[in-house]
């Protein structure tokens, strides 16, 4: 179904990788350039875990030109107050960053089979995509069918790899959620994102914070490219470890909304910790690349 934003066509997914930096003619952005700070695609993906309406909104202000999408998160938004989460999601919609429903709301709304009600509740209160997953349930109905289920409703659906209490990926497991993960591509989910949880230690592709299993990490991203991956990391240590493994294209979720801005100085290689890498460090000065 086509969006449209000031009465032109827009795609969220396209908006959400533009890159930041590129063109910025504000002094700051003048600064950065002359330095040598490449421009990055708007990459980092936080989630909200129940933060206060003007909380949210602050830290769109500040950094929403640095957000993917963000996630109103868990069922939190479910018990809180309509209008403060309308608010929230309108606030978002303001700064061009897609909102997305967490996973867990899915999954709950399939075992109740009430899925058709909750996609109708997604789509009243203003979201743009819902995530889904078999997190914590099993799940019987297609992909293809809840796909075309949302979008009759004007959602987007991303996809979820990985259970929230099964420890970390094996190479039979990772073989797995690669065909998982093609078989809802090809229904028409726009995304892929791979389980962390809020811990990222005995999960996923962690053993410990920081400490990741890099050949799992290289398996799925060759398998879809880093463009369609989304990779939670919760803690500075996970969103570090990927960013050095990646490079800042990586897309990064399940990052604190206080932390957007820690993230975005390490992919830029502005922070004490990036500088060294070659990856992210900024180019070198005119006068020495002559």
């Amino acid at each position: 179904m086509a969006r449209f934003r000031g009465g032109r066509p827009y795609n969220p997914v396209d908006e959400a990788r533009a890159m930041v930096g590129a063109g910025d003619a504000s002094p700051t952005g003048r600064y950065l350039e002359s330095i040598g700070v490449r421009p990055t695609p708007r990459a980092t993906c936080p989630f909200d875990p129940g933060y206060d309406p003007v909380t949210v909104e602050s830290h769109l202000q500040q950094s929403g030109h640095l957000m993917g999408t963000l996630k109103i998160s868990m069922a939190c938004w479910m018990v809180a107050e309509e209008g403060a989460t309308r608010r929230k999601i309108e606030a978002a919609h303001r700064a061009g960053v897609p909102t997305v429903a967490g996973g867990g709301p899915f999954e709950t709304a399939v075992a109740q089979r009430a899925l058709p009600a909750y996609l109708d509740l997604c789509a009243e209160v203003g979201l743009t995509r819902i995530e889904c997953g078999e997190g914590f349930t099993d799940m019987s109905l297609a992909p293809a069918d809840i796909v075309r289920q949302a979008g009759e409703r004007g959602l987007e659906v991303e996809f979820e790899l990985g259970e929230k209490h099964s420890g970390r990926f094996s190479d039979d497991e990772t073989d797995e959620l690669i065909a998982t993960g093609r078989s809802w591509l090809e229904s028409g989910a726009v995304r892929l994102v791979v389980e962390a949880r809020e811990s990222a230690q005995d999960v996923g592709l962690f053993t410990a914070p920081g400490q990741f299993d890099p050949g799992q990490a290289d398996r799925i991203a060759t398998a879809f490219g880093l463009d369609t991956v989304l990779f939670e990391a919760p803690n500075k240590a996970s969103q570090f470890a990927l960013i050095d493994h990646f490079g800042p294209e990586v897309q990064l979720g399940n990052v604190r909304l206080e932390e957007v801005l820690r993230v975005e100085i390490y992919r830029r290689g502005l922070h004490s910790d990036a500088f060294g890498n070659e990856k992210l460090r900024p180019r070198a000065p005119v006068e020495d690349q002559a």
